[in-house]
């Protein structure tokens, strides 16, 4: 167990050892944790001249995404993405979401990509690792600069996301929903405020998840909610309410994924549960390792979204009776690419040296 405290607003107890580090700072033995104040966020150019990433993962439904943001102020201790940092020599812990790398050159890179012969026109999946729709977004605008992007190509788009903030886009939305082009997931793993404030601390609460979801209903943007992750032993229980709830704001469709503890994640919310959740924490970690063959993550494709066991089963089976019951499929509308375009003028933008536009 970690000696130090959560801090405010914060889904990392503390900072993990960086595995691909030797080195790792410890505190002295007489450091007082309620003296240390949480930190503030940081926010860091990455400099990246690529926008569009690819993956060949058999079990993820999409082959290209963007993130214009790497790392999470959301900061739920859960986030399969954490580990992710580390390759910036950062820890999967408190840096994973108070030093957020911010992609500020995304919206025309896209454009850019979207623009060249290249580009297959596929589903682009936006918070395919971190959200697009994190605080600062309010703020910076670049997920509204892609999906602008997006709605002049029309070229289709899939989100995720646990934040309200997406019903700002509702106007860019709508143009690509026009062209089967647009679907959005909130993602809701409980009704109960207080879990979600210390699980998911800078995340919109459930309320106003749901919020979003009838927003967006009533707009006429195709909106599904995806139960993720359920957590045995924590939050399990409310598969039924959270589908019952998200079936009445106007969802579509229903998805679920069973957590996954890759890499660092493990320790972190380990720790978490054990501030947490204490009185509940070895029945957590025991129902993990259960599902997970007598680990805590089970990397395997074909079993890490859903676990194996008697306990993944009962998930599995009250996931099912619960959707039936509501009405909800479970695959959500397949998108379109028949309407996509390369506007005249994203053309012969890229035939200009170096991309500039003409004078």
């Amino acid at each position: 167990m970690s000696p130090q405290a959560p801090a405010k607003g914060r889904g990392a107890v503390g900072n993990v050892a960086n595995r691909f580090e030797k080195i790792h700072l410890e505190p002295d033995p007489d450091w007082n944790p309620q003296e240390d104040p949480a930190p503030s966020t940081q926010f860091l150019k990455d400099s990246t001249q690529t926008i569009i990433s690819y993956n060949d993962s058999p079990d993820i439904g999409f082959k290209a995404s963007i993130n214009a943001y790497r790392g999470c102020e959301h900061g739920c201790a859960y986030c399969y993405a954490r580990p992710t940092h580390e390759y910036l020599g950062f820890s999967a812990g408190m840096d994973f979401e108070s030093r957020i790398m911010v992609k500020e050159r995304a919206p025309e890179l896209l454009r850019r990509e979207l623009a060249s012969a290249k580009w297959q026109p596929q589903v682009i999946m936006m918070s395919g690792v971190t959200d697009c729709y994190q605080p600062v977004e309010r703020k910076l605008k670049l997920t509204r600069g892609c999906l602008e992007v997006l709605a002049e190509f029309r070229n289709p788009v899939g989100i995720v996301t646990k934040n309200y903030l997406v019903t700002r886009d509702i106007d860019l939305l709508c143009k690509l929903a026009m062209y089967n082009a647009a679907g959005v997931n909130l993602s809701i793993n409980s009704l109960d405020t207080e879990l979600a404030r210390r699980l998911e601390p800078r995340a919109s609460t459930p309320k106003h998840r749901l919020a979003a979801v009838e927003a967006l209903a009533n707009a006429g943007v195709p909106v599904g909610v995806l139960v993720a992750p359920v957590i045995p032993g924590l939050n399990d229980h409310e598969i039924a309410s959270v589908l019952a709830a998200a079936k009445s704001a106007g969802v579509r469709w229903a998805g679920m994924v069973v957590l996954r503890l890759p890499f660092t994640v493990a320790p972190v919310f380990e720790q978490w549960l054990n501030h947490h959740a204490p009185e509940k924490a070895a029945k957590v970690l025991g129902r993990i390792r259960a599902i997970r063959g007598g680990k805590l993550n089970d990397p395997r494709f074909g079993s890490r979204m859903s676990g194996e066991g008697i306990f993944a089963e009962q998930i599995s089976q009250m996931f099912e009776v619960a959707r039936r019951k509501v009405g909800l499929p479970e695959e959500r509308p397949e998108l379109s690419i028949s309407a996509f375009r390369r506007p005249a003028g994203a053309q012969l933008e890229l035939s200009l040296p170096n991309g500039s536009g003409p004078p």
